[in-house]
């Protein structure tokens, strides 16, 4: 399950992908077209904007612009930047690899074994989804569709 701050990420992302010839959008239009509280909308894109997904403006025509183009940015990125690993167990983590303080045998374990294919098909779809996808209402690929 994703987090709420990430769908709101999401969805803050996917309000600034559709404004037309990429206008400005302010964070009070943004948080009541999306219902996203405005202070935790305002962390939110300082989390993006400190990460290099969104831009501000300032002065009357100011507001929040997408710094990457909609088709650069992936589900997954954004997963990973609001809320870290993708993987359902730490011994599967990428980026922040820990080995299970219960496990005898990573190679042996049953349970990874199965959440190593649960979490490489997650992976494959949420980084191949971009926001232009969602937009254009592109499904990501299955698991049928990886093997």
């Amino acid at each position: 399950m994703i987090s709420r701050k990430s769908k709101y990420a999401l969805r803050a992302l996917l309000a600034l992908a559709q404004a037309p010839d990429n206008t400005p959008l302010l964070i009070g239009d943004i948080a009541e077209r999306e219902a996203i509280p405005r202070l935790f909308l305002e962390q939110i894109l300082l989390d993006l904007k400190r990460n290099g997904l969104v831009v501000s403006r300032r002065g009357k025509s100011g507001g929040y612009l997408l710094l990457r183009r909609a088709e650069t940015i992936t589900f997954g990125e954004v997963l990973r930047l609001i809320d870290g690993p993708l993987a359902p167990l730490p011994c599967l983590s990428k980026m922040a690899y820990r080995r299970c303080a219960d496990c005898t045998s990573e190679q042996a374990c049953l349970i990874r074994k199965v959440f190593a294919e649960v979490a490489e098909s997650t992976r494959a779809i949420l980084d191949t989804a971009t926001l232009a996808d969602a937009l254009a209402g592109r499904a990501p690929l299955t698991g049928a569709d990886l093997a």
